[in-house]
């Protein structure tokens, strides 16, 4: 059984009236399983852009290192990333509602504690709810690639997006990206250099290798059979 979420709901993404959106709601069917989870889950795994600013401890009831991850997906490597660190807290960010079903059943069935999600656009959270010097690592893994020269604008790896994630990262603090677009990885890689406050974590001042954190993802799985290469970007706040 499945469900038109966007159409029988009342839980849809949250944005500003006049915010410009870093994403495009693409149509998508809920399972059952991700609707209930909604109505299940969503009081103690989501929370709302209109609460304003976070408190750490009210949220997780502790201050631990702080993961914020934008753009999940369906959210399975997010949630094996939370179980498998247990010492950290993570906030993701999605806009597509049964990617945040998904996650937000799994987290509550599987009493993942650590993790919590906004269902936002991401700008409007980091402007509106993330303390400045308040994260420990921001991650944003396969995005939306925006593949033709025309689109490449629409790409959310700018530098005032880059600038907006460094003012929320903690001196020494991490920014990690991935990509299977070659070209997207060069765009990343550019605009990250740009940005005078991180250095390139890479010896060779390009990618590094895959960090142990980083669950092999649905996307990175895509990418590899459809021959892409992938690349990860790590750079450090100064």
């Amino acid at each position: 059984m499945t469900d038109d979420f966007t159409q029988t709901t009342e839980y849809r993404p949250e944005y500003k009236k006049k915010s410009i959106r870093t994403f495009v709601i693409r149509s998508g069917r809920m399972t059952e399983s991700q609707a209930k989870a909604f109505d299940t889950f969503w009081k103690v795994k989501g929370i709302s852009l209109f609460s304003g600013p976070i408190d750490q401890q009210t949220l997780f009831g502790r201050v631990a290192p702080l993961v914020l991850e934008i753009g999940f997906g369906m959210g399975d490597s997010l949630v094996d990333m939370a179980k498998s660190d247990p010492d950290k807290d993570f906030i993701g960010i999605e806009v597509h509602p049964p990617g945040v079903g998904r996650l937000i059943n799994r987290a509550g069935l599987e009493g993942v504690d650590n993790l919590k999600t906004y269902m936002a656009d991401a700008n409007d959270v980091l402007e509106d709810c993330i303390a400045d010097a308040s994260v420990d690592r921001v991650q944003l893994y396969f995005p939306d690639p925006w593949h033709k020269k025309k689109h490449h604008k629409r790409r959310i790896v700018q530098p005032a997006f880059v600038a907006q994630l460094v003012n929320k990262l903690k001196p020494g603090g991490k920014i990690h990206f991935a990509t299977d677009w070659e070209n997207y990885a060069e765009q990343m890689l550019e605009v990250l250099q740009g940005n005078n406050d991180i250095s390139n974590d890479s010896q060779s001042g390009g990618y590094v290798e895959k960090p142990e954190w980083r669950p092999h993802t649905k996307f990175e799985a895509r990418g590899e059979r459809l021959g892409h290469g992938i690349w990860d970007l790590l750079f450090t706040k100064k």
